[in-house]
C-alpha cells in the first residue's frame, strides 16, 4: 500500500509508505492520498510523514514518471499533485509535517504544504529540481517564498542547495527540530496537543487575515462553553 492512514483520536496521521522507493510519489501515490486526505477530513489536526527514517519524500518518482514525455501530460501531471499539495494547505485544522528523512525537490514541496515542519536532526532538506534540469510546480516555490523571502526562496531553490535540519531551522523553513531518539514521541506529542477545536481556530486567524469582529466572534465561542470554565477553575485551583 502506498499510503497509509492512521486514525490517532482527533488526530490523522498519513504515512507515504514506499521506503523501497525512498517514498518518491508516482501516479498510484497520488491517488492514495487523494483517498487518504478524503478518510481524513473528520480530524482535527493532520500530520505527514514517511515510513523509515531514510527519506520524508524524495521528490516525484523518476522510474515511474519517464513516461511523461508530452507537453500536455506533464502539465498534467505537475497540477494534479499541485491540487494534493493544496488540499494539505486548505485542511480546516493544523497540518504537520513531520520530516522522518530527508526531503528533496518536490518532497521540499510537499513539506512547506503543511502549516508546521517537525524535523529528526539528521535530516536534509533542499529545493533540488534545477539538478534535474527543471523546477518546482507543486507549488513549493511560493509557498517557500512566503516562509522565508523571496530572495533566500530563489538562492535556495535557484542553486538546488541541500540544508541540513539545523540550517533550514536557522532561516524558518523548519518550525522544530528533535534528536532521532526523541523524534517519533517528539512530534506525536506535538501533535496530539494540536488536535482540539481551539487549535484549529487559531489556524484560522493566522492564515485567513480575520476582521477584529470575526476574532471577537471565536474568542467569545470558547469563552461560554462550559470547557474554558472548567478549565479556568482548575487553573485557578492550581494556583
Amino acid at each position: 500500500m502506498d499510503v497509509e492512514l492512521e486514525a490517532d483520536g482527533d488526530l490523522a496521521v498519513i504515512t507515504v509508505n514506499r521506503p523501497h522507493r525512498r517514498n518518491a510519489i508516482g501516479p498510484d501515490t497520488m491517488d492514495a492520498l487523494d483517498k487518504a486526505l478524503d478518510a481524513a477530513t473528520d480530524a482535527t489536526a493532520l500530520v505527514v510523514t514517511g515510513a523509515g527514517d531514510r527519506a520524508f519524500v524524495s521528490g516525484g518518482d523518476l522510474k515511474e514518471l519517464a513516461a511523461i514525455r508530452s507537453l500536455e501530460d506533464a502539465r498534467t501531471m505537475a497540477l494534479r499533485m499541485h491540487g494534493i499539495c493544496e488540499r494539505l494547505v486548505a485542511f480546516p485544522g493544523p497540518v504537520i509535517a513531520a520530516l522522518n528523512g530527508s526531503a528533496f525537490g518536490g518532497g521540499a514541496e510537499f513539506a512547506t504544504a503543511a502549516d508546521i515542519r517537525i524535523a529528526a536532526h539528521d535530516i536534509k532538506i533542499g529545493f533540488t529540481q534545477t539538478a534535474l534540469a527543471i523546477v518546482p510546480a507543486w507549488g513549493g516555490a511560493e509557498r517557500l517564498a512566503k516562509l522565508i523571502g523571496p530572495g533566500k526562496a530563489l538562492l535556495l531553490a535557484g542553486a538546488a542547495t541541500v540544508l541540513d535540519a539545523e540550517q533550514a531551522e536557522r532561516i524558518g523553513l523548519i518550525d522544530h527540530v528533535l534528536p532521532r531518539p526523541e523524534f517519533e514521541q517528539g512530534w506525536r506529542t506535538i501533535a496530539r496537543s494540536l488536535a482540539t477545536a481551539q487549535a484549529r481556530e487559531i489556524k484560522r486567524l493566522v492564515t485567513r487575515h480575520p476582521t477584529p469582529e470575526d476574532a471577537a466572534e471565536a474568542f467569545a465561542h470558547f469563552w461560554v462553553a462550559q470547557e474554558h470554565w472548567d478549565a479556568a477553575e482548575r487553573t485557578t485551583r492550581g494556583r
